[in-house]
């Protein structure tokens, strides 16, 4: 996908996230998510932080080469990890901070336009620059792209409780898919049954893979989840 093709996939996914929460009320905000012990406003809470990263790293250009790419980014983080059950706690916590859920939405309606703003000012000023996030170099395009896949599948995560909410995006979906197929390699394909959304349910450890699918993975279904 093109520098554009990833600024615009990333404008989906937040743009789908505002659409998501904007209309939720305290009470929805409180409703269960598929993350291990968060509420929908403390789901919203880790994307804000994330949406504010995404600032402080499009601000922050280094030199190249990257060290890493929008695939093996995601390597760095294995599923499981005791910082994932460090950082759930601090989030949970620092959502519980405002004195209304609802605050939250507004903080996250202000930054990620904000993010996405600054995503094109870095694509159309310097397409193949670099910036540092997290101990890692990457090229924009692939740090655009962490941060869509990421958005894409807590989208999937805040609307467990929600049906009536609107899924994410085709586009951003898609850099979603992408992402775990590269993590899945060349040698394995995703079992011809699923469909985008539960793979990636399946491909994050969201759901658990039936008989059936480990039948049709073979070997590769031991390297489930590829990512937490």
């Amino acid at each position: 996908m093109t520098p554009h093709g990833q600024h615009i996939a990333l404008a989906q996914a937040y743009d789908g996230i505002i659409r998501v929460v904007t209309d939720c009320d305290d009470t929805d905000l409180q409703r269960p998510t598929r993350c291990h012990g968060w509420v929908v406003a403390d789901l919203l809470f880790h994307l804000l932080c994330d949406a504010q990263r995404a600032l402080v790293a499009l601000a922050s250009p280094a030199d190249g080469p990257p060290d890493t790419d929008d695939v093996s980014y995601w390597r760095s983080f294995p599923a499981g990890d005791d910082r994932d059950a460090r950082h759930a706690w601090w989030a949970r916590r620092s959502a519980a901070a405002f004195d209304r859920p609802t605050e939250i939405v507004r903080h996250w309606c202000d930054t990620a336009p904000a993010a996405v703003r600054a995503a094109g000012a870095a694509v159309a000023h310097r397409p193949d620059g670099c910036i540092t996030t997290q101990g890692h170099v990457l090229r924009i395009p692939d740090f655009l792209a962490t941060l869509t896949t990421e958005a894409v599948v807590h989208h999937l995560d805040l609307t467990v409780d929600l049906p009536a909410a609107p899924p994410p995006g085709q586009l951003a979906t898609a850099v979603a898919v992408a992402t775990m197929d590269g993590l899945l390699s060349d040698d394995a394909v995703r079992p011809a049954g699923w469909d985008d959304a539960e793979y990636l349910r399946k491909a994050t450890g969201r759901e658990p893979l039936t008989e059936r699918d480990r039948m049709e993975l073979g070997e590769a279904a031991g390297w489930f989840p590829l990512l937490g």
